[in-house]
């Protein structure tokens, strides 16, 4: 008889349309459709931006405390009345937040405990805290070999590099002429520096004005991008989009994908152009996620942070070099099978102990 599955919880804030939501979406749907109990609890929210398979179990901790230390209470004996009643569960935390309260409420009650870090440890405040909590874990995931450098040495031995996967359902690569669309996709807020993004697109724009710049993503930053656009003359080929649940068609048939974060764990929506076949570019930025994927020049364009006219001229160079965006775009592809969501969620149970 085989024995039974332990359930898979993760762990995040919120579900409100981001990378880190998508992978979660991503992984709890795949383990749904091989047979493993799954639930995702969230602590400070209750969205759900991405679709969820219908034996994915969706538990709600709580909503945002505003440091309110008696709705952050409420929220912990919530958290371990769940894995009290999912003893055994393994708990596979996408947050920091998450890994601290997880210690917490879970202590005392058997389950196994993994970690993934999804942005750039080195920005992190309360260092402290956090590797106190990922010390406790049984493994911790890291995006890329440089975010190591930014852990204890007792932290390094426990970790492991898993990059994100490639969702089964990105379409495939588009094969006609492109459209005179540049697209970026990111929350609106200071990391992604949509500014900088503006201000090279401002430059590329006075040579090639049958291009449009469509921006997507959500964020408080909104109102002083749409300024910025109108001061810099280019409002009328600025779209900011918000969210959308399309947003891969939106960019399949584009001329380019643009990511200007001045750091950055791994953009997912990046990996996901490059899969496409969308000519990239990017900042080089801190700690390497998305040279992870990028080989300057053959499968994208990298270019230093903060640094407009780069950015600018490698606009220039997808839009006035043909053949060179036909090369990025075929071998920007090739990550589909390498980076699949069957290879990457084996990785993860793996590491966890699930699968052997």
């Amino acid at each position: 008889m085989e024995k039974q599955r332990q359930k898979i919880i993760f762990v995040l804030p919120d579900m409100p349309g981001g990378g880190t939501e998508r992978v979660v979406a991503m992984l709890a749907n795949e383990y749904a459709g091989r047979g493993y109990p799954v639930a995702i609890l969230l602590f400070a929210g209750s969205r759900t931006a991405y679709p969820l398979d219908e034996r994915v179990e969706v538990f709600i901790a709580g909503q945002a405390s505003g440091g309110n230390p008696l709705i952050q209470l409420r929220r912990l004996v919530k958290m371990r009345r769940f894995y009290r009643a999912n003893a055994g569960c393994h708990i596979f935390a996408f947050s920091v937040r998450g890994s601290i309260f997880s210690v917490l409420a879970a202590a005392g009650i058997p389950h196994g405990f993994l970690v993934s870090e999804r942005n750039d440890p080195s920005r992190m405040s309360g260092k402290r805290l956090r590797d106190w909590s990922y010390g406790r874990a049984d493994r911790i995931v890291l995006q890329t070999e440089d975010m190591k450098k930014c852990f204890p040495e007792r932290i390094r031995k426990k970790s492991v590099v898993i990059p994100n996967p490639v969702a089964d359902h990105v379409p495939e690569p588009y094969a006609g002429e492109r459209r005179k669309r540049i697209v970026s996709v990111g929350r609106l807020q200071p990391q992604k520096n949509h500014k900088l993004l503006l201000d090279a697109f401002a430059a590329f724009h006075k040579v090639h004005a049958d291009y449009e710049l469509h921006i997507f993503g959500v964020g408080e930053l909104k109102d002083d991008l749409k300024r910025q656009a109108e001061a810099l003359g280019i409002d009328g080929a600025v779209f900011l989009r918000g969210f959308s649940d399309n947003v891969q068609e939106e960019m399949r048939d584009s001329a380019m994908f643009v990511l200007s974060s001045d750091y950055e764990g791994i953009s997912n929506s990046m990996i996901e152009a490059l899969s496409m076949g969308v000519p990239v570019i990017s900042t080089d930025c801190p700690v390497g996620g998305s040279r992870a994927y990028i080989e300057d020049g053959v499968s994208g364009l990298l270019t230093p942070v903060g640094d407009a006219q780069a950015l600018t001229a490698a606009m220039f160079r997808i839009a006035e070099h043909p053949d060179l965006s036909r090369s990025l775009s075929a071998n920007g592809a090739r990550i589909r099978e390498k980076y699949s969501l069957k290879k990457i969620a084996d990785r993860f149970l793996e590491e966890a102990g699930i699968l052997h």
